[in-house]
């Protein structure tokens, strides 16, 4: 009889022994490309894994310039299953490469027009909008008599001289969405000419769109082009800055969501981009960004401008993503001599 419970006990334990791998096996990992910010990382994945409980997330996260590179450069061999919290300029121009597969997403309908692909089936979709803003540290300019900017024009002046700091937009979605704000209340030519007098008080371009925020939340320079969820995030932690949003207009890009053509996890990936759009995954979004793109959906996150929304500028997307690699072919010939090492 003892032996024939041992003899039990342990075909038991054997058999649990192969089922535990046997689950954990079934999930199946999906490899994300993103650009989203790093502590949105683990929130996000853990969401995205309590409602999927057969998915597991891998990211490979990088600034948007950077991640758009590799994608490009992985084209003929690719290893992203999902593009997760990437510029929709760079995923117009990832379409146009036809490199993102097709599928209108559950629920994407419901989602603002203008934050969701205009294809049937859809090739991506809208999750928040980042704007671009300046971060002016009030401390700094009480000591350096920096006068406090209303719109882009004032940064010409000589007193910012060496005080600003600004993103790359080539490795930074952040800085090509600024500079595309300016093309669109500008024009382009008069939007060179801005850039060129501004070139003279910028002091470094850096290669991440939250770094010059956090570069003037620290002290280091007076003012810094950003994006509006770092300076809403630094402002709420305490830091001495301001968050200015110029009374001309400012640029502003989407988010977004999309599947890379040629996963070898299809159904997977589709329910991933399924979640992406839900409420709940919109009411994730709303923990950092002000504008969502569903409707109705109200943002968590405090401390926005009360009228930033009403200052973005026109922008056509698709537009935009077409011209990305002429206007920063030409931005790098005038103005990368400025850049932080890589």
């Amino acid at each position: 009889m003892y032996r024939r419970l041992v003899a039990a006990a342990v075909s038991a334990l054997i058999v649990g022994a192969i089922a535990i791998p046997a689950e954990a096996q079934q999930r199946t990992r999906l490899t994300v490309y993103t650009a989203l910010e790093n502590e949105q990382l683990q929130p996000f994945k853990t969401a995205a894994e309590a409602a999927l409980r057969d998915i597991e997330i891998a990211w490979v996260r990088d600034s948007t310039g950077v991640i758009t590179a590799r994608l490009i450069a992985e084209r003929a061999n690719p290893r992203a299953d999902v593009i997760w919290g990437v510029s929709a300029f760079s995923l117009l121009g990832l379409e146009a490469l036809d490199m993102l597969e097709p599928y209108t997403p559950q629920g994407a309908e419901a989602l603002r027009p203008s934050m969701r692909s205009d294809r049937s089936p859809m090739t991506w979709t809208g999750m928040d909008a980042f704007v671009s803003t300046i971060c002016y540290n009030t401390a700094v300019a009480g000591q350096r008599n920096l006068p406090r900017p209303t719109t882009w024009a004032d940064l010409l002046n000589p007193a910012f001289r060496g005080q600003i700091a600004m993103p790359n937009p080539s490795s930074s979605g952040t800085g090509f969405l600024t500079i595309a704000g300016w093309i669109g209340s500008m024009g382009e030519e008069r939007a060179w000419q801005f850039m060129n007098g501004l070139h003279e008080n910028v002091q470094v371009y850096t290669h991440s769109g939250s770094a010059p925020c956090n570069n003037a939340a620290r002290g280091e320079y007076g003012l810094g082009i950003s994006l509006d969820m770092r300076a809403v995030t630094l402002r709420n932690q305490g830091a001495p800055i301001e968050i200015v949003v110029p009374t001309d207009g400012v640029g502003y890009d989407l988010e977004a969501t999309a599947i890379h053509r040629g996963t070898r996890n299809l159904d997977a990936a589709r329910r991933l981009a399924d979640f992406a759009v839900t409420r709940a995954a919109m009411e994730m979004y709303g923990r950092f960004y002000a504008i969502l793109a569903l409707p109705g959906v109200t943002a968590a996150v405090q401390g926005y401008p009360a009228d930033f929304e009403q200052r973005l500028v026109n922008v056509n997307f698709r537009e935009m993503g077409a011209q990305r690699d002429r206007i920063l072919a030409e931005w790098t010939r005038r103005f990368d001599g400025k850049s932080a090492p890589r």
